[in-house]
């Protein structure tokens, strides 16, 4: 299997070769923590979730690192507006810290509904603005930046290769460029690197630096903390394309001019908007929906994923209530097909195991005859994650006749190591269980085999037996104790 991805920077398909090999060092850019991630935002961490999984697959160890913005990430990405972690603390009369807290929780617990894999490094940019201090020194001393009205800029102009990122011309940028948003600026494209109580006069969340007290300009948190666990130069960054014309450009830009070293980044992987009929989904629009607000609705955080994969990651994916609910029916179909497959095969076959869980290293082993079906996922997933096609090689091998119901089965779960429907648990009849009555569940079964171990027979009867008025049903094999719903 080999891995084609779009490069942004280039705007083409690059075969993918690590920079060490046998190693991935990825960098995705994560939220900033004060509202709700949007289903919007979370079509981008499950963009991630599928690259991290589909290199993982390729044998590659891989080092995910995704920030916290906590501090400095105005409401404008150009530097303008006002400080969003700073207004939402203010609207909800709680503390900065508090908010974060509580929408950093909000947010993992999002992704985990979602069978999104956490990342291999969080981290947040309030326990880094030393790192980004030093980064930022490194940049001046290189002859980058200005001071103005007490806040520190880069400029632009020092750095020729400005905008390549997002195909922009410098001409053109000083042509059709906004003037009066910032009288400081000698370039309406220049940004800041560290703002002192200039920007605002109660900033709650200030650090002493060498340029006054104050914070940490947005753009230079990603470059400090990618370079501190991934290198100076890594292999793959990745974030929505709104993100292209100003925040990944001065990423670049500030990192290339610190280091000296060019690309900084390999690859840059982009994933197109989720809309809604009435347009982009935007927080300060207030048109947005959340995760939450779909399952209020009756809908499995699963069939949004579903539905998300329907849709090749550069391609603008838009939203409605009836095509969530085909997504829902189709994942319903699916569950259906693999339960049926996982009764006629019996109890779970012994040998080769249908894949490590949250897409280990290497690629798992699966029967003989739904090779070609692998393979073709394979090609899809090599071919810039083209995740509709992959869907499609799944059920193309569930509906094969030719196919024994347990071969079709482990070729089915191989697959799902990288599409993460949790088809295993729709085999064994728990999808969408609550997982405190699974850890209940399960702990009542060790319970029992503990019983029959010490010949407690009368109690381990007993366990089966209270299992079964609830509803659930043991099954007794050689590789264990399963449990269905009746």
């Amino acid at each position: 299997m080999a891995l084609t991805l779009y490069n942004t920077l280039g705007r083409k398909l690059e075969p993918f070769e690590s920079l060490v090999q046998g190693r991935v060092g990825f960098y995705g850019c994560g939220p900033t923590v004060y509202n709700y991630a949007h289903i919007g935002n979370l079509r981008a961490y499950t963009t991630h979730d599928i690259l991290t999984r589909t290199l993982r697959r390729l044998g590659y160890e891989v080092t995910h690192v995704m920030n916290i913005t906590d501090v400095g990430h105005l409401s404008g990405d150009n530097d303008d507006g006002d400080d969003k972690m700073v207004k939402s603390a203010e609207e909800r009369g709680r503390g900065i810290l508090e908010i974060a807290d509580f929408y950093t929780r909000a947010f993992f617990n999002d992704t985990e509904r979602l069978n999104i894999l956490r990342p291999t490094v969080v981290c947040k940019a309030t326990d880094h603005v030393a790192e980004m201090i030093d980064l930022i020194r490194r940049i001046e001393a290189g002859g980058y930046t200005y001071a103005a009205g007490g806040n520190l800029y880069f400029d632009v102009e020092k750095f020729p290769s400005y905008g390549d990122l997002a195909l922009l011309r410098q001409d053109e940028l000083k042509a059709g460029a906004r003037v009066g948003m910032d009288t400081n600026k000698r370039n309406p494209q220049d940004f800041v690197l560290w703002f002192t109580k200039s920007k605002f006069e109660n900033q709650a969340l200030v650090w002493d630096s060498p340029w006054g007290r104050g914070y940490p300009g947005w753009h230079i948190e990603c470059s400090a903390m990618s370079m501190k666990y991934l290198g100076e130069q890594f292999d793959i960054h990745a974030g929505g394309i709104d993100h292209i014309p100003i925040h990944h450009t001065n990423e670049i830009a500030q990192s290339e001019a610190a280091t000296g070293k060019h690309p900084w980044v390999r690859y840059w992987v982009h994933n197109e908007f989720l809309v809604l009929d009435r347009g982009k989904m935007s927080k300060s629009s207030g048109s947005f929906l959340t995760l939450q607000s779909l399952i209020d609705a009756g809908y499995d955080p699963l069939d949004y994923r579903y539905f998300l994969l329907g849709g090749h990651y550069r391609s603008q994916l838009q939203f409605s209530w009836e095509s969530l609910e085909t997504a829902r029916y189709a994942r319903r179909s699916l569950g259906e097909r693999i339960q049926a497959l996982a009764l006629k095969a019996g109890p779970k076959p012994s040998g080769p195991a249908a894949g490590s869980p949250g897409g280990g290293p290497g690629k798992p082993v699966a029967p003989e005859k739904t090779g070609p079906y692998l393979a073709a996922f394979d090609r899809a997933l090599g071919d810039d994650l083209s995740t509709p096609r992959a869907l499609a090689e799944l059920w193309g091998l569930i509906r094969d006749p030719a196919l024994e119901p347990g071969e079709a089965l482990l070729g089915a779960l191989n697959m799902d190591q990288v599409l993460g429907l949790g088809l295993a648990a729709m085999a064994e009849g728990r999808e969408g269980d609550d997982p405190e009555l699974v850890r209940e569940i399960e702990a009542l079964i060790a319970e029992r085999a503990e019983a029959k171990k010490l010949k407690d027979y009368g109690k381990a009867d007993s366990i089966r037996t209270g299992l079964k008025e609830r509803g659930i049903v043991l099954e007794d094999g050689p590789g264990g104790t399963r449990w269905r719903r009746a």
